[in-house]
């Protein structure tokens, strides 16, 4: 019965994939056209496409690599076999699962039947809550520890955003950040699986709610020059030009802005910054090798030669503690 449960679960998310590329799209058009009809006085089709495509954005070296690493990501994932997000979600959530029902000696759903209205709403905004929480926490964790920072210098690295920009992460970051993003929101479904026989996610309008959540995150509007903020609501939801400052090489940006769809985690953990509206933000790393991670061997070798530096200094140093330790034992 729950193998069921996770085979929808996964059918759902999945075909959720071939749907939001299309939405996303849409929404940029549409938050483009916003932006230039407030901004622009003297308006033509022409200056328009100027406005979404500026040359100096669109040209530049770092928005080549862009698009060299997103079509060889492209083609490279499928043969790396990393599985899907919602592979690890199910996986931890059928251990949630098993451990509750074995450790209370639970037989089936709490439940019985069809869940009603109140209870899709209540498991919806959970897992949303939970999805929210997990990357806020990953990704403050990427800025923390060196050997993680290495993967993610990669996607810090663009010196201009094109939209995929926001593909612009390494394979090994993407396995890591998938298993880790099982975790949190695993459990939370493997509980859910334990109350309700058939947990579903909540439709607005047709549309599936995680769809929605990856409309209202605008991952692809946050990662082109569109300054485009939610006025009151950015405490709440992040807005584009609240990311935008995530990348910033301004030392009072470090650190800032770690969330995806709410702002709520930054404000709680003291990790929000407020930007001006007319703030103006420059991108990219301060390393003094920025300009290799503009190659594919830059964003697909270098981190990952890097994090085993890292790694090998630790375990020399410990190894060097060791020896330390032994030879004071001894005298």
């Amino acid at each position: 019965m729950f193998s069921e449960i996770l085979n929808k679960f996964i059918t759902k998310l999945y075909a959720i994939d071939y749907v939001t590329p299309f939405l996303i799209l849409a929404t940029a058009l549409v938050c483009a056209a916003i932006v230039y009809l407030r901004k622009v006085k003297d308006k033509s089709f022409r200056d328009f496409f100027d406005f979404m495509f500026p040359e100096e954005i669109i040209l530049h070296p770092s928005a080549r690599a862009d698009a060299m690493f997103w079509v060889t990501k492209k083609l490279l994932m499928p043969l790396l076999l990393i599985p899907a997000g919602a592979t690890f979600v199910a996986a931890v959530g059928y251990a949630t699962n098993r451990a509750i029902s074995w450790g209370f000696g639970i037989e089936g759903p709490l439940i019985e039947g069809p869940p009603g209205p109140i209870t899709l709403v209540i498991f919806t905004v959970t897992m949303l809550l939970a999805y929210d929480i997990s990357y806020y926490l990953y990704h403050v964790a990427q800025h923390r520890y060196p050997f993680l920072w290495e993967l993610h210098k990669v996607h810090h690295s663009a010196e201009v955003m094109v939209g995929i920009t926001k593909d612009r992460v390494h394979p090994l970051d993407d396995l890591m950040n998938r298993m880790w993003d099982g975790v949190i929101p695993g459990i939370c479904f493997g509980v859910w699986s334990v109350i309700a026989l058939n947990p579903v996610e909540v439709v607005v309008f047709g549309l599936n709610v995680y769809v929605l959540r990856n409309i209202l995150m605008m991952d692809f509007v946050r990662h082109t020059h569109l300054p485009i903020s939610f006025g009151p609501l950015d405490k709440y939801v992040l807005s584009p030009h609240w990311h935008q400052v995530h990348h910033s090489v301004d030392p009072r940006h470090y650190d800032k802005n770690f969330g995806l769809l709410l702002s709520i985690w930054d404000r709680f953990f003291g990790t929000s910054y407020v930007p001006d509206p007319d703030e103006k933000l420059k991108f990219g790393l301060v390393d003094r090798d920025v300009r290799d991670y503009q190659s594919l061997a830059g964003l697909y070798i270098l981190p990952l030669r890097k994090m085993w530096r890292h790694i090998a200094r630790r375990f020399r140093r410990r190894q060097a503690d060791g020896g330390q330790a032994g030879d004071a034992a001894s005298s």
